[in-house]
C-alpha cells in the first residue's frame, strides 16, 4: 500500500496535519478511532467520505513514520556513541 497516494498534507487545511485525500480528517484522528476499537464499519459508517483504502493508507503512513523515526532514533545514538571519546583511567 503506498500511503502516498491517499495521505495529502497542505499548511492550510488542519495546520498541516497530515490528511486522507485532502479532506479534513487526519490521519491521527483515523488512527485514535482504531486504538478506541471502533470497528472498520463503524468508521466508516460515520465518514460517509472514507474508504477501506483510506483507513489502510492511515495505518501505512504511521508503520512508515514509525520506521522512519526509529532509523533516525538508532542512526543519532550510534553516532553520539562513536563521537564519545575513550575515558582514560588514571
Amino acid at each position: 500500500m503506498n500511503h502516498r497516494n491517499y495521505i495529502t498534507i497542505e499548511s492550510d487545511k488542519r495546520g498541516g496535519k497530515p490528511c486522507v485525500r485532502g479532506l479534513r480528517i487526519t490521519v491521527y484522528e483515523v488512527l485514535e478511532y482504531l486504538a478506541s476499537e471502533m470497528t472498520e464499519a463503524e468508521i466508516l459508517d460515520d465518514f460517509p467520505d472514507l474508504t477501506r483504502e483510506d483507513l489502510k493508507a492511515c495505518i501505512a503512513y504511521a508503520d512508515d513514520r514509525e520506521r522512519r523515526f526509529t532509523t533516525e532514533q538508532v542512526l543519532k545514538s550510534t553516532k553520539i556513541f562513536r563521537s564519545e571519546k575513550p575515558q582514560v583511567q588514571s
